[in-house]
C-alpha cells in the first residue's frame, strides 16, 4: 500500500468533515479542524502547515514550546488541549493563542495574571469531564457556569465555549447521546454569555456524531500525520 503524503491525509479528513455536514445539513465551514500534533516532529507539522492546515493542537508543554519556536515564521495558531499543571502555566499564557484545558479556578487565574500585556486576551475553552471519569481532566458538568463566572472576571481571558473528550464508544447512537449532551451544556452556557461560539469535540473514531451533534472544532492526530512515534517529551 503506498503511503499517503500530508495532502492526502488532509484532504481525506476534510472529506470526512464535508460528507458529516451533507449528511446533517451543515455547512462544513462551520466546523474547524485542529490539528494535533502531539509526539509529533516539527517537520511533521510544518509539512501539513505547506498542506494549508494552519490551527494546531499541543498536549505537552515543553514539546510544544520547541515547535513554537521551530516554526514561529508561519503565522499558526496554537491550542493547549493536554492536562494543564500549574507550574507549567507561564509559558502557555505567554506563547499560546487558545487554552482548550480549563477545568479549575486555580488556572483561570494563573493564566490571567501571566498574560503578557502586548498580546490580545487568551482564548479559552472549558474542559467538561461529561461521564465524570476519575482518570480524566475536566470540571463535572455542574461546575460549568461557576467555571465561566470565573473567567468572566479577567479581561485577560476571552471565554469561547466547551472541550471534552467522551468515555470512548464504538456505538454511533450512543456516541450521539453523549454528544447531546454536550451540546446541552454549550448552549445554556451561550444564552449567558455573547462570545460562546466553539465547542470542541470529536476526534478520529467519533468525527461525525460530533459533527452531527453541533461540534463546531474537531481534534484530529492520528490520521492527519500518521502513525505516533514514541512520546520523548512529558509535562
Amino acid at each position: 500500500m503506498t503511503k499517503q503524503n500530508p495532502a492526502d491525509r488532509l484532504a481525506a479528513i476534510k472529506a470526512r468533515v464535508r460528507r458529516a455536514c451533507e449528511g446533517c445539513q451543515r455547512d462544513p465551514a462551520d466546523v474547524r479542524l485542529l490539528a494535533v500534533g502531539k509526539s509529533q516532529a516539527a517537520p511533521a507539522l510544518a509539512a501539513l502547515a505547506d498542506c494549508g492546515q494552519l490551527s494546531f493542537g499541543e498536549n505537552y508543554v515543553d514539546e510544544a514550546l520547541g515547535k513554537i519556536e521551530a516554526l514561529s515564521g508561519r503565522s499558526l495558531e496554537w491550542h493547549f488541549i493536554g492536562p494543564l499543571q500549574s507550574n507549567k502555566t507561564r509559558p502557555v499564557a505567554t506563547h499560546f493563542d487558545w487554552v482548550q484545558s480549563i477545568d479549575r479556578p486555580r488556572i483561570v487565574r494563573r493564566l490571567a495574571a501571566q498574560r503578557p500585556a502586548e498580546r490580545p486576551a487568551l482564548n479559552v475553552l472549558i474542559q467538561v469531564n461529561l461521564d465524570r471519569e476519575p482518570q480524566k481532566a475536566g470540571c463535572d458538568p455542574d461546575q460549568v457556569a461557576e467555571l465561566a463566572a470565573e473567567i468572566g472576571q479577567h479581561p485577560q481571558l476571552k471565554l469561547r465555549g466547551l472541550m471534552a473528550i467522551p468515555a470512548p464508544r464504538t456505538d454511533r447512537e450512543q456516541q450521539m447521546q453523549a454528544f447531546a449532551r454536550l451540546f446541552q451544556l454549550f448552549q445554556a452556557l451561550a444564552t449567558e454569555q455573547p462570545d460562546i461560539d466553539t465547542l470542541s469535540a470529536g476526534m478520529s473514531d467519533d468525527l461525525e456524531a460530533a459533527i452531527a451533534s453541533g461540534s463546531t472544532m474537531i481534534r484530529v492526530g492520528t490520521a492527519l500525520f500518521g502513525p505516533r512515534p514514541k512520546a520523548s517529551q512529558a509535562d
